[in-house]
Order: C-alpha cells, then sequence, then structure tokens
C-alpha cells in the first residue's frame, strides 16, 4: 500500500483531487484496484481527500477564470461530485452569476453593447460558451440604464 498511498500524496501535494479523480489517476498509473480503493477511503477518513474541499476550491477557481454555472456543474459531474454537493455549491439563481456574466461580456467585449443582431448573437454565444445560463446573458448584455 505504501507505494500508491505515496502515489496519491503526491497528487494531492499538488493540487486538490475528488475522491473519482485520483482513484482514476492511480489505477490509471497500474496500481492495484483493492490498493487504491483503501488508499483513497484511508485519505478520506484521514480528511486529505474532501470532495467538499475540491468542490469548493474548483469553483472558486473556474469563477475566477469567467465561467459560469453550467460549465461549472459539467465539470464537476465529470470530476465524479454527486448532485448533492454541486447543489450546495453551485445555484443557477444566485443574483451573484448575473454580475459575473455582466463582468466577464465588459472583460471580452468592453462596456459597448452588441450594436447589430449578429454581434448580440456573437456575444451571446461566446457568454454561453462559458457557461452562463439565457437569462444571465440576457442581463450582461442588456443595457446600463435599464439595470
Amino acid at each position: 500500500m505504501g507505494n500508491s498511498y505515496q502515489a496519491a500524496l503526491d497528487l494531492l501535494a499538488r493540487r486538490e483531487h475528488s475522491a473519482h479523480e485520483l482513484r482514476r489517476k492511480l489505477l490509471d498509473k497500474g496500481h492495484p484496484p483493492a490498493e487504491v480503493a483503501m488508499v483513497v477511503s484511508d485519505l478520506v477518513r484521514d480528511k486529505l481527500l474532501s470532495d467538499e474541499r475540491f468542490t469548493e476550491m474548483y469553483l472558486h477557481v473556474r469563477i475566477n477564470k469567467g465561467y459560469g454555472p453550467l460549465y461549472i456543474e459539467a465539470a464537476l459531474r465529470e470530476r465524479g461530485v454527486s448532485k448533492a454537493l454541486i447543489a450546495q455549491f453551485v445555484d443557477n439563481n444566485d443574483a451573484a452569476w448575473h454580475k459575473r456574466a455582466t463582468e466577464v461580456h465588459h472583460k471580452r467585449f468592453g462596456c459597448t453593447l452588441p450594436a447589430s443582431f449578429a454581434e448580440r448573437a456573437r456575444q451571446s454565444r461566446f457568454l454561453g460558451a462559458r457557461g452562463f445560463t439565457g437569462t444571465q446573458i440576457s442581463a450582461a448584455l442588456k443595457n446600463d440604464d435599464q439595470e
């Protein structure tokens, strides 16, 4: 178990991982499945591995990089985080997402709003690809005097 445990600690020293992610990485490196299961459960028990901590860290990093709730939810699901835990940390209806969508829009396109339908569509696609909802995109693209 020492080799798998040390490999897990090496991965966790670099950044937080979800239990699913760590399990997958250890198995991909050829560690025995039974040993990996024991290592992961020991790390969770010792609070060295936490899906809650990983989710919180991942959320903050992705928000700071300009991603919206839909992108973040999908990425967390891909990393094996439970739906309940995602719901605890990511609320699509939080008003802060509207403000975040506006900030991302301003950073990418400046404070000027789209003058044509084609430009509005292009800016909407950009925000949609970043994981913002239609309501959040609409809020980001509306006139400042309407806010």
